[in-house]
């Protein structure tokens, strides 16, 4: 049987989550942090655990059939791969910041101006666009410090909080691109069968991370009222309650709209209301 080989962070920000992610969906092997190679004991598959930079080009050659690595990491090495699947983890923002005390207000003010950066190629074809002539300065390593030590006047870098930007002196500017990780495969790989099984696997867990299971308790006589706030899967299961008049309503709902439907549910005749975390959802 052929066995897939999917490529995911040895270490950094999404070893973590990719490791989490490929467990949930029943794969069983070992996290082996000194190994390039850890096989999936149940289900075909060998787990390569590389550099992110190396992940696009791997995928691309044939060396690896997926790979689960950043927007930012794709674009910035221009491959030629398939987005499979938006992974929900991993987000950031590829930010231009200037120091706090810089007179840039305007991005026509960047013309001429020094950016220090990782992504030359995502930056420049940023700056193409908005016809900014900039002197991009690839630095590896800790960009932030660079303004303070007179390298560049601006720099281009990843930010999820903006803690570290805040702790140089710096602010954010302009927003160059969005990023979260995603499943990229060879093109065409979404053609194969075993690389649908692996997807529909995922695809199951992520909509289990974003929908609760609940289950109320509500008399027949508001049964309508509630059921119209409750989107599901499917229409909702009601089941009889020993209480002749008082049935139970089980369904599922995004996370994102339950909390803004609570009070309508309780002011509409909803009691006892349990919300539980769903394990996948298979449609």
């Amino acid at each position: 049987m052929k066995t897939l080989k999917i490529a995911i962070q040895k270490s950094g920000r999404l070893n973590e989550k990719s490791v989490e992610l490929l467990k949930n969906c029943g794969l069983n092997f070992e996290n082996y942090k000194s190994s390039l190679i850890s096989p999936v004991s149940n289900f075909p598959l060998e787990i390569l655990f590389l550099r992110d930079d190396d992940i696009p080009e791997y995928v691309q050659d044939g060396i690896a059939d997926l790979g689960i690595v950043g927007e930012n990491v794709i674009q910035e090495t221009e491959v030629e791969v398939s987005y499979l699947q938006k992974l929900g983890f991993g987000k950031c923002s590829l930010k231009i910041a200037v120091p706090n005390n810089n007179s840039i207000t305007a991005l026509e003010q960047l013309n001429g101006k020094a950016i220090a950066t990782t992504y030359p190629v995502i930056l420049g074809k940023y700056l193409a666009e908005k016809n900014i002539t900039s002197d991009i300065r690839t630095i590896s390593g800790s960009v932030e410090i660079s303004p303070g030590l007179g390298l560049s006047d601006a720099i281009c870098d990843l930010v999820s909080t903006g803690g570290t930007l805040k702790s140089n002196g710096l602010v954010p500017f302009a927003d160059v691109m969005s990023s979260e990780a995603v499943l990229i495969g060879q093109k065409g790989s979404e053609n194969d069968d075993l690389v649908q099984e692996l997807i529909q696997r995922i695809q199951s867990v992520l909509r289990a991370k974003e929908t609760k299971y609940v289950v109320l308790n509500v008399e027949r006589k508001n049964l309508n009222a509630v059921t119209a706030l409750l989107p599901g899967v499917k229409s909702p299961s009601v089941v009889p309650l020993a209480e002749g008049d008082w049935v139970a309503v089980h369904t599922v709902i995004p996370e994102r709209d339950f909390w803004d439907r609570i009070s309508q549910l309780k002011q509409a005749g909803a009691q006892g209301i349990v919300v539980m975390p769903i394990e996948k959802i298979i449609l």
